[in-house]
């Protein structure tokens, strides 16, 4: 076991979530022993926050076992079999620069065998883009909604949508919208009762409270058709 990594092998027992590698502030060779280790162990493993140039860096033998994302900057190591069907998820973008926080959670979702329908460029400033869809949204028992700028996407989906609303704001944005924290401050304070809110560019986590209520349902209609 190295020094400076010890992996969580109890996390998923603990809350249904297993631990993930957060890739970002560390070096080539801390990835590399940590990969190795994981590899050794035989144990799957989702990697979030991978720099192209810690993915090149790293040894070919680990990069073979790796799936690698660029644009979400996710990688999976060990098998992953596709995601259930139908999706229970919706992943809405508002537009084409929130995609590559809109694909951590695309991915997250897969790593965990969950399917997610992608509606992405949706923003409001075109705000026929999203009605067309609404119908379709609606659908959804949860919407992860990713948005920089002003962050209005997440109040105008709260309105239209049933399910659950998982807002992602997205450091996208310049002026005082810089930063994303402009976007965050809008889904704090959303009109539309409900909305679930997770910090700056955080698909990862809105992934993971997307798992954790598609898990507690199966849970309760587990528990409602068993033994009375």
């Amino acid at each position: 076991m190295s020094r400076f990594f010890v992996h969580d092998h109890a996390r998923r027992q603990r809350i249904g979530l297993p631990e993930a590698v957060l890739c970002a502030g560390k070096t080539v060779a801390q990835l590399t022993a940590i990969l190795a280790e994981l590899a050794h162990e035989g144990e799957r493993a989702l990697l979030t926050r991978l720099l192209g140039e810690q993915y090149a860096a790293l040894p070919e033998s680990l990069r073979r076992l790796l799936d690698y994302d660029p644009l979400s900057g996710t990688a999976f190591l060990g098998f992953v079999a596709p995601p259930r069907l139908p999706a229970r998820v919706a992943v809405v973008a508002a537009g084409t620069s929130d995609q590559r926080v809109a694909e951590e959670a695309v991915r997250t979702l897969a790593f965990h065998g969950e399917a997610a329908e992608r509606h992405y460029d949706v923003g409001v400033a075109g705000l026929w883009r999203l009605l067309e869809r609404r119908d379709r949204l609606a659908r959804f028992p949860i919407v992860i909604a990713c948005a920089g700028m002003e962050g209005a996407l997440f109040s105008v989906l709260g309105g239209l949508v049933p399910g659950l609303v998982v807002a992602v704001p997205v450091s996208n944005g310049y002026g005082v919208a810089d930063g994303g924290r402009v976007a965050l401050q809008s889904a704090l304070a959303s009109c539309a009762p409900g909305i679930a809110v997770v910090n700056i560019d955080n698909g990862y986590g809105a992934a993971c409270v997307a798992l954790r209520v598609l898990a507690t349902a199966r849970q309760e209609s587990a528990g409602s058709t068993g033994p009375g």
